[in-house]
């Protein structure tokens, strides 16, 4: 991590607002090799964002980092220890026991039925990291731990539909491309997700 202290734990209600903008920010800033504007900002309007049934089943986790509150960059470099510390959210991302493979709370194409994990793959859900904490490893402790999350539920294989941004991540914990997927958009355009499945 770079000397930088994460922590995660899970999301709750009250966040949702601060969920939603850094959502945003993560998509704006870190899809923009994948995807059109276009397809971004009709994503964010249909399918993307907070899905508040992962934070009431207690399955959808923050990140947390510990930055110094007031601190200049330059002072941050250095080591400055003069400010006080604070955490600030920089990551998202859960895993689910109920049947929708993507979408948030205004998506359409949602099931929330319960999974069977004897028969059913646990789903990885809405993973999002700010810009500013891009390729530091949050992606790939929050998946660590809804593996061992869903594990523990007795689910032996996992399933998601992973933005283009997301499948190398995916790709190095094992996961494979099962097919690709044309969501149609409400603003005309249409977003190529990558269904992925990994057994354990």
């Amino acid at each position: 991590m770079n000397g930088v202290k994460i922590r995660i734990r899970r999301a709750v209600v009250a966040e949702i607002p601060v969920l939603r903008e850094l959502i945003e920010a993560s998509v704006r800033g870190l899809q923009t090799q994948d995807y059109t504007p276009a397809q971004m900002e009709g994503a964010l309007e249909t399918v993307f964002g907070v899905d508040s049934q992962l934070i009431e089943d207690g399955t959808y986790f923050v990140a947390e980092a510990r930055v110094a509150e007031g601190q200049s960059k330059t002072e941050k470099n250095s080591g400055a220890k003069n400010a006080e510390a604070v955490w600030k959210i920089a990551g998202c991302g859960g895993w689910s026991k109920r049947k929708t493979l993507y979408g948030s709370d205004h998506w359409m194409g949602r099931e929330d039925a319960l999974l069977d994990p004897k028969r059913d793959a646990a789903k990885i859900r809405a993973f999002f990291v700010h810009p500013e904490w891009a390729r530091r490893g949050i992606g790939s402790r929050i998946l660590e731990l809804c593996e061992e999350a869903a594990r523990a539920e007795g689910f032996t294989c996992f399933e998601m539909g992973a933005t283009l941004t997301g499948v190398p991540l995916y790709r190095r914990w094992g996961y494979a491309e099962l097919e690709r997927i044309e969501l149609p958009l409400a603003n005309g355009a249409s977003l190529p997700i990558v269904r992925m499945t990994k057994a354990v």
